[in-house]
């Protein structure tokens, strides 16, 4: 696996896979490791997929600054993998967590940005309010699932305040648009892939200033799309919609049944409209 030299020294790998144009692609969780993206449910086929393990993940090295987890701080990597790679500009795409770094890395290096794919993204950098109602309202167009009563009432729980571990894990099947065997493996794998200690210190205390944030992206150029899952609880539609309103060029597309991970969900689907978006 390839690597190369964050600013203070830390060595950070890269999955590469695909043919095409550069397309770098950051990951979720927090602080997961690239893994769990696979190709994109084929987007391999249509671009080269250069997957980054965020610092202390997958393959990359665990910094000697532990502060440097902090998502802002996290910009100066990815701006060293685009210098790296000898890219002047970059079309990025990043999922969940990942789409935080994403926009701030668009705010700080606006030139650099070709065009920006936000994948189910959170919130968090721009300060998008995501009600419980919102949540609720999204989790019960699956009431007809044999899986839903005890998640709901998980949901319920975690809306009220009184999560609990067991909570936690009985709504897991909300964030996919089926649960089977594959997307059953695919969240089991999840813990071991994730830097928890990094994860925590993720959105720590001055890692976002949403209303800056916000000002800046009403100012950027790049076409940007934000794909939303009909069914994600995690990034509800109408929340997605929020999001897309803060650029001037984005264009919001809600894929019909599925979760937060659209690709493992309809990959043909996803992967049509993120190739023509890429193109």
């Amino acid at each position: 696996m390839p690597t190369f030299s964050a600013h203070d020294g830390t060595r950070l790998a890269y999955q590469v896979s695909g043919d095409g144009p550069p397309l770098i692609c950051l990951p979720g969780g927090p602080m997961q490791d690239s893994v769990y993206l696979g190709d994109l449910g084929g987007l391999s086929a249509h671009r080269r997929l250069i997957m980054l393990d965020l610092r202390g993940t997958g393959r990359s090295a665990i910094p000697d600054d532990t502060g440097s987890y902090r998502c802002d701080r996290l910009v100066d990597d990815v701006e060293a993998l685009r210098r790296h790679l000898g890219l002047d500009r970059t079309d990025l795409l990043a999922h969940s967590a990942g789409a935080n770094l994403a926009v701030l890395y668009a705010t700080r290096y606006p030139e650099h940005i070709g065009r920006l794919a936000l994948i189910t993204p959170s919130v968090m950098a721009v300060g998008v309010t995501i009600t419980g109602d919102d949540r609720l309202e999204t989790a019960g167009l699956r009431r007809d699932e044999p899986w839903f009563p005890a998640a709901y009432a998980a949901l319920e729980s975690i809306v009220a305040g009184k999560a609990t571990t067991d909570s936690w894990q009985a709504v897991a099947p909300f964030y996919y648009g089926r649960w089977d065997e594959e997307t059953q493996a695919h969240h089991a794998a999840e813990d071991a892939q994730r830097n928890g200690e990094a994860a925590s210190v993720f959105a720590t205390e001055g890692a976002f200033d949403p209303e800056a944030t916000r000002g800046a992206l009403a100012r950027l150029e790049a076409p940007v799309l934000v794909l939303a899952g009909a069914l994600d609880l995690a990034a509800p539609p109408r929340a997605m919609a929020s999001f897309a309103g803060l650029f001037p060029r984005a264009e919001l597309i809600v894929q019909p049944g599925a979760g937060h991970f659209p690709w493992l969900d309809d990959a043909g689907r996803f992967t049509a409209t993120a190739a023509k978006f890429l193109s």
